[in-house]
């Protein structure tokens, strides 16, 4: 596109920073050093008390220490693994990994969502000031309001209202980064494979059913049409911490009252902000309408619909049975896998480069984004400790002659470019990206896992499943509850 000099407008494009690399000592995180240290020590002792041959008699135990600080599995060192390995089978051994409603031979008490895990806490406060149904965590201390929007398709957007969106988005968490509550935003796009039963019973009633030419290639197309299409429910998810909110919750009220009324003054200018960023805001959602969506989840054989199910409440939208395993979760009607995003483009990709991971054909899958928006304070004090630990670092490993890695120098770039950017007046966020695959049969969910990963390398992305914590995970990306990533 062409502006009236004549000047063609660049389209706008991203670039993510690269993930911090920095750990405890040269690099190392602390169970790589911990390992090391002990593999060392072990070689070390058996060498004095023994001589060489005490040093190759231990060697299988010294060698396998060191060996797991150096060799990565899935991505991450042996070292690192241990720690999760050890808590999945902890609540392997206690039973935690599998879970059994108490419906209908015990009610539970109203205003619980009998979700799975640490999930069980969670409560529900309905706001009668907007009718919306919000989310208590009384363990992160947050309260969660639920926003159910619509927006047209951004590729179809021309280059300028594309750029322009992307600026106003960007302002959204500028001014919530701003405000005096410190709040949370789960966007979560989630995809229903759809077999156009819509378009079919519309032609149906209003098509001009002749045998034409017209007639035979519209029926040829809503075939094709079925194998394809989906149906995308967007929401964003504004949970508010209950702490950093405590003086401005007094002062309206006690307990949840209070906070509901701190909530409630942010959920009005966020949704101001929506409008300004050229979504449609359909209104807070209910009981009903987040009923409907914790029990699609978790049963997506269901056809529980809340505009014709008024009476649907999150007492009974759980499951009824959950096993998690090391790498996917069993729940009710289906098999679902979380996947973590770990790694965000380092090179400057267009503004829709999740295009092909959102519309990935013929999957049935659930796209969350967890980010948080930081304080101008907080997060210039972050970058100058970062930016301390960097020159540390470098210069530790300048002293031990250790060759300088071009990926530090391209760290410690990001991070001059990130406070030139908050100093500049933009908001710095925290981050973090999931998505959850969802199938009826295991062997469906590893064909439809490998195909996501392949669409998120078209996006210049990296998944990795979220192994050991499913569960938690599925909690975490798959509702629309809010809950935190940090």
């Amino acid at each position: 596109m062409a502006d009236d000099a004549g000047i063609v407008a660049e389209e706008p494009t991203v670039r993510f920073a690269r993930r911090s690399s920095r750990g405890l000592l040269l690099g190392f995180s602390a169970p790589r050093v911990v390992a090391i240290g002990a593999g060392l020590g072990i070689g070390v002792v058996a060498l004095a008390l023994w001589g060489a041959a005490g040093l190759i008699v231990a060697a299988p135990v010294w060698l396998t220490l060191v060996a797991t600080a150096l060799v990565r599995v899935g991505g991450r060192p042996d070292a690192e693994w241990a720690g999760v390995a050890g808590e999945f089978a902890l609540r392997s051994a206690t039973g935690q990994l599998e879970y059994r409603s108490r419906l209908p031979v015990r009610a539970r008490p109203t205003g619980t969502l009998a979700l799975a895990g640490d999930a069980a806490a969670l409560r529900v406060h309905l706001d009668d000031a907007t009718g919306a149904a919000m989310i208590h965590d009384p363990h992160r201390e947050t309260l969660t309001a639920v926003l159910s929007v619509s927006h047209p398709a951004f590729v179809l957007l021309d280059r300028d209202d594309r750029a322009a969106r992307v600026a106003r988005w960007g302002r959204v968490f500028a001014a919530l980064a701003q405000s005096d509550a410190s709040v949370t935003l789960q966007v979560m796009e989630a995809t229903v494979p759809d077999p156009a039963t819509g378009e079919e019973e519309w032609y149906a009633a209003n098509g001009v059913h002749d045998g034409s030419f017209a007639d035979l290639r519209y029926r040829e197309l809503l075939a094709q049409a079925r194998l394809a299409a989906g149906a995308h429910r967007s929401t964003i998810s504004l949970s508010l911490d209950l702490r950093s909110a405590a003086r401005a919750s007094r002062r309206s009220g006690k307990g949840l009252v209070g906070g509901a009324e701190v909530l409630r003054a942010t959920m009005t200018a966020l949704v101001d902000l929506a409008r300004q960023a050229g979504l449609r805001v359909q209104g807070w959602l209910g009981e009903a309408e987040l009923a409907a969506l914790v029990r699609g989840a978790y049963d997506p054989a269901s056809l529980l619909d809340p505009r014709r199910d008024a009476g649907a409440n999150l007492t009974h939208a759980g499951p009824l049975a959950l096993s998690e395993r090391w790498d996917h979760v069993r729940h009710d009607s289906g098999y679902s896998s979380v996947l973590w995003v770990a790694e965000w483009p380092r090179i400057d990709v267009p503004v829709d480069f999740l295009h092909p991971l959102v519309f990935a054909p013929g999957i049935r899958r659930t796209l969350s984004i967890v980010a948080r928006p930081v304080a101008t304070s907080a997060a210039l004090r972050e970058i100058r400790r970062e930016k301390t630990e960097a020159v540390s670092d470098m210069a530790q490993k300048r002293r031990v002659g250790q060759i300088a890695e071009l990926a530090d120098a391209r760290e410690y770039e990001d991070l001059l470019a990130r406070e030139r950017s908050v100093v500049s007046g933009h908001a710095d966020v925290e981050f973090a990206g999931f998505v959850v695959v969802t199938s009826p049969t295991l062997d469906a969910l590893e064909a439809a896992r490998d195909a996501l990963r392949r669409a998120a390398a078209q996006a210049a992305c990296e998944l990795r499943p979220l192994y050991g914590r499913q569960a938690e995970g599925f909690a975490l990306a798959a509702l629309p509850l809010g809950r935190s990533a940090f």
